[in-house]
């Protein structure tokens, strides 16, 4: 099991590298993460929604991904909760602190779904989530030690160098967590460095005497990380970027969903892609406004009225841009979404964007299903996924955005320039994307393949920077 000092200190990514580093030796390998936090999900094949990091690490171990390699999922809707996500169907919507009083509760069903995974493979690389310090949260734990002791399971502490402190993060972590959790750490691992790596070999020997723990890296940074589907939010800080003259704006939404939709734009050389920050005006340059997915579609949308955005984006219609919206952004470009249960928050009834003449109407069954579909615009297939809750209605959908089959999907308006779609991952098929940006997408990008290219590259860079045949003389089950 890998841990972190703190949270996105390459937990996924060391997984994800290990995962694609074992299956090329010949291994069987499967990805399992007890408990995760992310508005970032991915389909499975089973019908479920799984953390999209535990999607990435089942790809790099070259298996579809499945709900046992990550039993819990919360979704968080508001600052103070979350909707609860058990073996990838949605059981309930539970405050912060009512979760914490509760989630031991559920270890039976992460132990049964560990156990799972563990008759398929030779091995399972464990996540932890978050810090592994938080001795406040450890009563009742699920994701980090309290799951390591009672699957009886070794830990690797690891650490981010390029934060600063990492030798007293992973010594205070140990000296701080209860002495019977810190039995089941086995080794530390230095991520994230910077620079001549020689020049830590007096803090790795340090770290080794003072834990009697071997110390694994200094792993150096990864720069094709950048390549990867990325989960955590704090991606997001730095997520604009490219030089292309067809500028792509996308309001950072609090509670944005699936954002790695943008990805395959991003990665583009002829588009330059700008995530619109609370308090900032939409570019006047855009060729292009995209709705992302939200986890709360109507909170989402007040706050995007709030900053303006409603002014800018309908502004940008009229003086002939064209608005894209994506699951939570394609209901929000609608008339109006009625939240009549309270799915999301308290029930009641927001005026969408009016844009497109579609009406939508959250309810209780959400819909988990990947989907080959055929854009009509272009006759270009696209693969992607649904995750939603709600059905939409309106004249608009008579202009389908996409066929599944025969069926119609998604809407766009008369005029042709406002559309809005269901699908995640639209964008990752280049067929379409180069069919959808013209001239601004370049031939000679497959994303895909750039993905799969990236999760070798980082399976040799760990392979280069990790003894990885002492690791796995670790990974034993132990007496606790």
């Amino acid at each position: 099991m890998f841990m972190g000092t703190g949270s996105d200190v390459g937990k996924s990514l060391i997984v994800a590298g290990l995962c694609r580093a074992l299956v090329n030796r010949g291994l069987s390998v499967a990805p399992f993460k007890p408990q995760n936090m992310s508005n970032n999900a991915a389909v499975t094949e089973d019908g479920g929604e799984i953390g999209r990091a535990q999607a990435l690490q089942a790809r790099a171990a070259r298996r579809a991904p499945v709900t046992a390699m990550n039993p819990v999922l919360l979704k968080p809707e508001g600052e103070t909760g979350s909707q609860v996500v058990v073996r990838g169907q949605r059981r309930t919507s539970l405050s912060a602190r009512q979760y914490w009083s509760d989630r031991a509760q559920l270890m039976p069903e992460v132990l049964a779904a560990f156990s799972e995974l563990a008759t398929t493979a030779d091995y399972v690389l464990v996540e932890g989530a978050g810090s592994a310090s938080e001795v406040n949260l450890r009563a009742g734990d699920i994701a980090n030690f309290g799951f390591a002791r009672a699957a009886k399971v070794p830990v690797v502490l690891i650490g981010d160098i390029h934060r600063g402190g990492v030798i007293a993060s992973i010594v205070g972590t140990l000296a701080v967590i209860d002495p019977d959790d810190a039995a089941l750490v086995r080794a530390s691992l230095v991520n994230k460095f910077f620079g001549d790596a020689s020049l830590f070999e007096t803090g790795r020997a340090f770290l080794a005497e003072r834990t009697d723990l071997p110390c694994f890296g200094p792993v150096p940074y990864f720069p094709d990380a950048a390549k990867l589907p990325a989960e955590d939010a704090l991606a997001l800080e730095d997520y604009s970027g490219g030089s292309g003259t067809f500028h792509i704006a996308v309001p950072r939404l609090p509670r944005i969903a699936n954002f790695d939709d943008l990805d395959p734009l991003l990665a583009e050389p002829g588009v330059r892609l700008t995530l619109v920050q609370p308090g900032e005006a939409m570019p006047r340059d855009a060729d292009l406004i995209l709705l992302p997915g939200s986890k709360a579609t109507r909170a989402d949308l007040a706050a995007l009225v709030a900053n303006g955005w409603d002014i800018d984006i309908k502004a940008h219609h009229r003086a002939g841009g064209r608005v894209i919206g994506i699951c939570g952004g394609y209901q929000m470009l609608g008339k109006s979404i009625a939240d009549p249960n309270g799915i999301e928050g308290e029930p009641g009834r927001s005026a969408g964007l009016g844009l497109l003449d579609v009406e939508t109407v959250l309810g209780p069954t959400k819909q988990l299903r990947i989907e080959t579909a055929t854009h009509v615009g272009s006759g270009a297939l696209v693969s992607g996924y649904h995750m939603h809750m709600g059905v939409t209605t309106g004249a608009d959908l008579a202009r389908p955005f996409a066929l599944v089959g025969r069926v119609p999907e998604g809407a766009v308006s008369q005029d042709g320039r406002v559309m809005g779609t269901y699908l995640h991952g639209l964008f990752a098929a280049d067929e379409f994307r180069r069919a959808f940006l013209g001239n601004a997408a370049s031939p000679d990008l497959a994303f895909e393949a750039s993905v799969e290219a990236a999760l070798d590259g980082l399976a040799k860079h760990l392979e280069s920077h990790i003894d990885i045949d002492r690791l796995l003389a670790l990974a034993a089950p132990i007496e606790v």
